[in-house]
């Protein structure tokens, strides 16, 4: 009988590593470690862990991702966001380990209305997007077998994301203000758990792999298409108000008329075809995972 693979996953109770514990259960033995099995603000504790456990592939959904509250608190930010990740590759590279991280759309500054490419000119405009920055370039430097899965508007049924708060406040309030000229593509954790594992399942035993034919490296992997807030918040009412219920009413308004401690990219957009070339994956509408997402609950 063959031992499946061990893979840890941080993060287990965000909305990607949530769904990643069902997809990934596919894969190997799944060791699920939350911020208190593992506080990844704690170097040493993420190396003594990983040395117990000994995984042939670490998965890390795990990130500091209170935007706003980055501005006022960068270290803590940049120990879990840039700090972390380099401690989890110099440990993938003693294990003959492959990681998989998560980054962002916030690299980059935003500007133009082109979809990033991952080989464009990063330039963060919030101590988010730096150190999500840095910990990509934290990994890449030690080495290790890596994959990293730049994605934007994460949203699902559970946490604090746009969708449940958005559906909260059409029940509490008869009109809304949602900023409109910020564009990029809703992403349904589930989808991005899902698009994981198949890719996963595609490389067989990663870690017994080498030479310069790998496809390691950074990939984007959102779901496809494009809206802004306003757009995605007019999705959500449409779907889920009740015929009987008078709808808030949803106003445009730009980002400028709703500031906040960070600064916000305008342009979320991410070209996601090197994704398909090379591992044959498109992630849905994200029209259409949003119906699915409100539907399955």
């Amino acid at each position: 009988m063959s031992i499946r693979p061990r893979i840890v996953l941080t993060g287990a109770n965000g909305q990607v590593g949530w769904e990643l514990q069902r997809t990934l259960s596919c894969l190997g033995e799944v060791i699920a470690l939350d911020s208190k099995a593992m506080d990844l603000a704690d170097a040493a504790a993420v190396r003594q862990k990983l040395r117990e456990t000994a995984p042939v592939i670490i998965v890390n959904p795990a990130a500091y991702t209170a935007v706003d509250k980055a501005e006022r608190e960068p270290e803590r930010a940049h120990a879990v966001n840039a700090v972390a990740p380099g401690v989890l590759a110099e440990e993938a590279v003693k294990l003959d380990a492959l990681l998989v991280h998560y980054s962002t759309d916030y690299v980059f500054n935003g500007s133009g209305t082109t979809p990033w490419r991952e080989d464009d000119a990063c330039d963060p405009i919030n101590v988010y997007g730096t150190t999500k920055l840095e910990g990509e370039r934290a990994i890449q430097a030690k080495g290790c077998s890596h994959l990293i899965f730049r994605t934007s508007w994460v949203y699902g049924m559970r946490g604090s994301n746009f969708l449940p708060t958005m559906r909260r406040l059409m029940r509490e309030r008869p009109e809304l203000k949602i900023v409109a000229d910020q564009i990029g593509a809703p992403t349904w954790c589930r989808d991005l758990a899902e698009a994981t594992a198949l890719v996963l399942s595609q490389l067989g035993s990663p870690l017994s792999q080498s030479g310069a034919g790998e496809p390691w490296g950074v990939y984007n992997m959102t779901n496809s298409g494009e809206t802004s807030w306003h757009g995605f918040a007019e999705a959500i009412q449409a779907l889920d108000v009740p015929s009987e219920t008078q709808a808030a009413r949803l106003l445009p308004i730009p980002g400028s008329d709703y500031p906040t401690p960070a600064r916000r990219p305008h342009n979320s957009r991410l070209d996601n075809d090197k994704l398909e070339h090379t591992f044959g994956i498109r992630l849905q509408d994200w029209r259409v995972a949003l119906a699915q997402c409100m539907d399955v609950g």
